[in-house]
């Protein structure tokens, strides 16, 4: 697919929040809420527009990707910058095409050109391992309770720079947000019949598995 990558503008937020409704209903729970988390994003002081993307295919939006801060503790107090990527949305129609693939690599490049020392992310292993990332232990990287989530992934920009410590992972708290809240966003979109779908399932597996 030729698509083209640019910049998110304002004019693309209805749009975005659209798409990203779009890809992630009934993917994980019947419904989806992530289209508010990319609403409430932009005024989060973690937020990155920098990293904001879209992917374009005939003049049409058909995915995009955002960026928040994010650190890491070691065991010396020693705090340590990163970024974390999520949502990363793409419209069915268009998934397993390369599109989100397009977007990470083209975000991950600039993450690089700027000196970023890692991306920590939570995802299924096996859409970012291709991409680099690794299991978070393999870094000695935990959640503030010192677990080891399956899903808690890590991709090192900087080659060593967590080694010879024990790190934990604090994401931004723009992801804590009101489930009625969601719901209550949800309502200004065209309505959409909630479902059952197998990949809840998976989901709800992985978020309680750990390392």
């Amino acid at each position: 697919m030729d698509i083209l990558i640019r910049p998110e503008t304002e004019n693309d937020y209805y749009e975005n929040e659209v798409v990203t409704r779009e890809a992630f209903w009934n993917l994980y729970v019947p419904g989806c809420n992530e289209h508010y988390l990319v609403h409430i994003l932009r005024d989060h002081p973690d937020y990155l527009p920098e990293f904001s993307f879209v992917a374009e295919y005939q003049n049409k939006i058909i995915g995009n990707i955002f960026y928040t801060r994010s650190h890491v503790i070691n065991e010396q107090n020693e705090k340590l910058d990163t970024l974390t990527f999520g949502p990363v949305s793409v419209l069915p129609e268009y998934q397993r095409k390369g599109v989100g693939s397009a977007l990470i690599q083209h975000t991950v490049a600039i993450a690089k050109q700027k000196n970023h020392p890692a991306i920590i992310i939570y995802g299924s292993p096996c859409n970012y391992c291709k991409h680099g990332f690794k299991s978070s232990k393999d870094y000695l990287i935990s959640t503030e309770s010192g677990r080891y989530p399956h899903s808690m992934l890590v991709l090192e920009l900087t080659k060593g720079v967590f080694q010879q410590h024990t790190w934990k992972y604090y994401d931004s708290h723009v992801y804590n947000f009101s489930d009625l809240k969601a719901e209550k966003f949800d309502e200004q979109f065209p309505p959409k019949v909630k479902e059952y779908r197998y990949t809840q399932e998976e989901f709800s597996i992985a978020i309680r598995a750990f390392l």
